[in-house]
């Protein structure tokens, strides 16, 4: 009889701790629920999450979209029975059922001679009915939306039409990208093209002079040549590193040496911590050029060039600064807004590239005046996880 109590005793403990765990995690999953919000708030975050790997396949712009994997993504906006995109050329991307190509073309065919959308009850015999919607890029149709379903509402109708005219802001999107990367290429040929007549020209006659007087100094100067037109010249990566893009100041420095002599003085003060920061390439060799040539060149006398970056918390300040001739600050003024001709091209080009990437106030603060030497500053971000540095 003791036994049977308990037993009793210990059935009655272990549904307690049994109910208690229920209770518990009844409590945990209600919090949960309520962390996750409302049914119409995960309905929306479940609609934006599609909508954004759309738009990832679309950016690539007219040329280049991958319209079988938007259209996969459309279609569960949609809702419909099969959707399509039609692009130019009659190219179709389907999803729902491969047998509605030739239907699907033929909708698109009739919403191109009207640009406008247009509904169409069993386009292909025993086919359900349809809706096509122009995607507008530039005043043209480039392509048709067409969603299929039995029958054809009005919600879904309207809904075309939005996500025909969302494709065709991805795809206007996706060309505004690829320009601002060909506007960035066209800047570096500038930049490069900056660089070889007038800098290649002085470091083979510097070169030259040493071949016989100092044969040795003559071989390292052409290794730092050779450093140097690589890293310029490379082909890939719109981005580098500080300490990627000091090395090649460094060897532009022992070539400008080799010239001025003891006139040319360097003084770096390079904070180490700053040396891993993601910097555009060719941001800060120009400027280190332009001190040179229109910085120290100009007078006898030569110069003295600092060279210094500090960490800002959330951005990396770097300078460049030259005892040298200076300029005008209205002639500056008018140099960075593009409204003068001027020598002082990697300047401008480095400016506009700073604030195409940064915002109109991540360009270059210039402080100058004419016999009071230039200080040139520009504060990159540290932070810029979708900026790859590329390979050297």
């Amino acid at each position: 009889m003791p036994d049977a109590a308990l037993l009793g005793g210990a059935v009655g403990v272990v549904a307690g701790v049994l109910l208690t765990l229920a209770l518990v995690f009844a409590r945990r999953l209600g919090r949960a629920s309520r962390d996750l919000g409302s049914d119409a708030e995960r309905a929306t975050h479940r609609t934006l999450h599609v909508a954004a790997q759309a738009a990832a396949a679309l950016r690539g712009g007219r040329a280049e979209p991958d319209t079988h994997r938007a259209v996969r993504h459309l279609r569960t906006l949609l809702g419909g029975s099969a959707v399509a995109i039609v692009g130019p050329g009659d190219a179709v991307a389907l999803d729902g059922a491969d047998d509605l190509a030739p239907a699907a073309r033929r909708v698109a065919a009739r919403v191109r001679e009207t640009g406008r959308r247009q509904v169409f009850p069993h386009p292909e015999g025993s086919a359900p009915d349809a809706v096509g919607a122009p995607i507008v890029v530039d005043g043209a149709v480039w392509g048709v939306v067409v969603a299929f379903a039995s029958p054809v509402r009005g919600p879904l109708v309207r809904a075309a039409g939005d996500v025909a005219g969302w494709c065709a802001a991805q795809l206007a999107l996706g060309e505004l990208d690829a320009s601002r990367t060909a506007l960035a290429e066209a800047e570096l040929r500038a930049l490069r093209a900056q660089i070889s007549p007038h800098f290649i020209y002085n470091a083979l006659t510097a070169i030259a002079s040493f071949i016989s007087t100092d044969p040795p100094r003559a071989r390292d100067l052409v290794l730092e040549f050779a450093d140097f037109t690589r890293y310029s010249f490379r082909r890939q990566g719109e981005f580098t590193t500080l300490a990627e893009e000091l090395r090649s100041i460094h060897s532009y420095l022992e070539l400008e040496r080799a010239r001025f002599g003891d006139r040319l003085t360097v003084r770096l003060r390079i904070a180490p911590e700053t040396l891993t920061t993601v910097i555009p390439f060719l941001s800060v060799q120009p400027l280190v050029e332009n001190a040179v040539r229109h910085g120290l060149e100009p007078g006898e006398e030569g110069g003295v060039i600092t060279l210094a970056s500090l960490d800002d918390g959330t951005h990396t300040e770097i300078t460049v600064e030259d005892d040298g001739a200076g300029m005008d600050p209205a002639q500056l003024a008018e140099l960075l807004d593009g409204e003068a001709a001027s020598a002082h091209v990697g300047l401008r080009n480095v400016d506009t590239r700073l604030r195409q990437l940064y915002g109109s106030g991540g360009g270059l603060v210039v402080e100058t005046n004419v016999g009071a030497g230039t200080l040139v500053r520009m504060r990159v971000p540290k932070s810029q996880p979708l900026h790859d540095t590329g390979p050297a």
